[in-house]
């Protein structure tokens, strides 16, 4: 090889960025404590509350039962898992009927879980969700 070596910034450059690449995969790994989970649906049935928190025509998220609830008419109910498609990351906020990932942007549409914006390409996958006793509950056999 006859290439000279290389110049001490070039490599301190390269240390600096390999450093901040692996930041940024911890943050998207699933161990990180950004809200990643191993199941990003309920594996049982969670108790939300009252249906009255969900606004008709909007949703809401419930991030620590990892579930975003939209009610598209009065008395009917659908269930997305909160857990962003492309890398993970728990849902942060509504806003204008899209649901936000805070990592990486991705935006999903609440009445469908379709994604809006990526890099999300894959819709959010729905978990049921039924009225019991008057309150929602959503996960299985809900």
């Amino acid at each position: 090889m006859t290439g000279k070596p290389a110049a001490r910034r070039t490599v301190l450059k390269g240390a600096a960025l390999g450093g901040a690449v692996g930041i940024g995969v911890a943050a998207c790994s699933t161990d990180s404590k950004l809200g990643h989970a191993e199941n990003p649906t309920p594996t049982a049935p969670e108790p939300l509350g009252s249906p009255d928190a969900v606004p008709v025509g909007g949703a809401k998220l419930y991030r620590e039962q990892r579930v975003m609830v939209s009610c598209p008419a009065k008395g009917e109910y659908k269930a997305f898992s909160a857990q962003c498609t492309h890398a993970g990351c728990l849902l942060d906020k509504i806003e204008d009927g899209h649901a936000n990932c805070p990592c990486h942007g991705s935006r999903f549409n609440v009445m469908t879980g379709k994604p809006v914006h990526g890099p999300a390409t894959v819709p959010l996958p729905p978990v049921p969700v039924k009225l019991k006793d008057g309150q929602l509950v959503a996960g299985p056999d809900a």
